[in-house]
């Protein structure tokens, strides 16, 4: 498809299934870490869930709830046990009940790429499913991990046995056991895990039968460097066209993280700036082209946290924050930013969350990009408010601007 996507050709459907996209207005919050199934994860949540809806979350995404081969929750066996090593279903029942007397809605992380057998099956692989609900034989695993399924519609998730959605009765199987979570358990939105293996028809048709408030995809693949240094390339359009290509093929229904933003954004605060202003004066990401349905991010479970695949420069998160907390997109704010680094942290976060909202600053709102320089950069949005990252100076001309926010190399003007 085109660079270049009009929200207007998918609010009809948008709407139809329930997908929150329409007022642009959602914060999500990450409410885990990779260490977080150490720590009785459901009751420690359920005491910030109020301070979580006076910060102004929309959203909360938890770790899968599904008692896993891991403890993180990610090679998930019985998927409709819900004691797991971040709680009891009793807890985890407990904390989306608070969650929905704060209006803040739980997002399960549904992990469907790959599930781990029970049983070994006629190769002698664990790839069958036998005596708990959701019991499926070796056809509900792809070829391509043992199986006798199809070949896979994606990437292969290694040393696990992968699902084959191309099966009537696995997709069956699938849709019924998220509308469970929803109506039985209580969430409201889903994040699809590992979504490069398998194809986003399916996710489509999930979302189409399952209608979630509001669901994103985790479509994470490879910025483009130059070799042999390793150097992030300026154009990065190939790579936010291919998250592009995966949200259209869910029929929009379905937001992604914008991997993009968080690759160029990460390098840019290292005294790069320039790099935040494409060639054709947008922002440089996903959400330069596609904002309704770019998820912004500055890290997360797999990037940052004790795993550090990719981490974002910890004497620059403030000037993240800033960025995807005032520019279009659906921003997301992480675990450890906002609790594990001091009061000041949660404090700024949450005053730009404010200013945000008093502003009325959206996933929508337009972006005219005013210096794009190495050690500056600045923007107004919607013509109510300036902000400016960088060790570079720089305020609005314009008096009517007073300043809303300021801190280590970063600044928040409003009217």
């Amino acid at each position: 498809m085109g660079q270049m996507v009009s929200d207007d050709k998918f609010q009809e459907d948008a709407s139809r299934n329930g997908v929150v996209f329409k007022n642009g207005t959602e914060i999500l919050f990450q409410a885990f870490n990779w260490e977080s199934h150490k720590h009785n994860w459901w009751s420690k949540l359920e005491e910030k869930v109020d301070d979580l809806a006076k910060s102004g979350f929309t959203s909360a995404w938890l770790p899968p709830p599904t008692q896993s081969l891991s403890p993180e929750g990610y090679l998930p066996q019985n998927l409709y046990c819900l004691d797991s090593c971040y709680g009891s279903l009793h807890d985890l029942k407990a904390l989306l009940w608070q969650m929905n007397e704060h209006n803040v809605r739980a997002m399960a992380d549904v992990v469907i790429n790959h599930r781990v057998g029970t049983t070994k099956g006629s190769n002698g692989m664990y790839n069958r499913y036998d005596g708990i609900p959701v019991s499926w034989d070796e056809h509900a695993v792809t070829s391509c991990s043992g199986g006798k399924g199809n070949k896979s519609t994606g990437d292969n998730f290694d040393g696990v046995p992968n699902i084959d959605h191309t099966q009537p009765f696995v997709r069956k199987d699938i849709i019924e056991w998220l509308i469970w979570l929803q109506e039985t358990i209580g969430f409201q939105d889903f994040r699809f895990d590992f979504t490069k293996g398998y194809s986003a028809k399916f996710v489509k048709e999930y979302i189409e039968q399952s209608k979630p408030l509001f669901a994103v995809g985790e479509y994470w693949d490879s910025c483009e460097y130059s070799h042999p240094d390793y150097c992030l390339n300026y154009n990065q359009d190939n790579h936010r066209q291919r998250i592009i290509n995966w949200m259209d093929s869910t029929g929009g229904l379905c937001a992604a993280f914008d991997f993009t933003t968080k690759g160029i954004l990460q390098e840019a605060v290292k005294g790069e700036l320039w790099r935040l202003r494409d060639p054709k004066g947008k922002p440089p990401g996903v959400m330069g082209w596609w904002p309704s349905r770019s998820v912004t991010f500055i890290e997360n479970h797999d990037t940052g946290s004790t795993q550090g695949h990719w981490p974002f420069p910890s004497d620059h998160i403030m000037e993240g924050y800033t960025y995807i907390l005032t520019h279009p997109g659906i921003p997301t704010v992480f675990y450890d930013h906002f609790y594990d680094k001091g009061d000041c942290f949660h404090d700024e976060i949450a005053r730009l969350m404010e200013i945000r909202k008093c502003q009325d600053i959206h996933s929508r709102s337009a972006v005219k990009i005013l210096e794009a320089r190495s050690d500056l950069y600045s923007a107004i949005i919607d013509d109510k408010l300036c902000m400016k990252i960088g060790d570079g100076s720089w305020c609005p001309s314009d008096p009517e601007f007073k300043l809303a926010a300021c801190g280590d190399r970063y600044a928040v003007w409003h009217k």
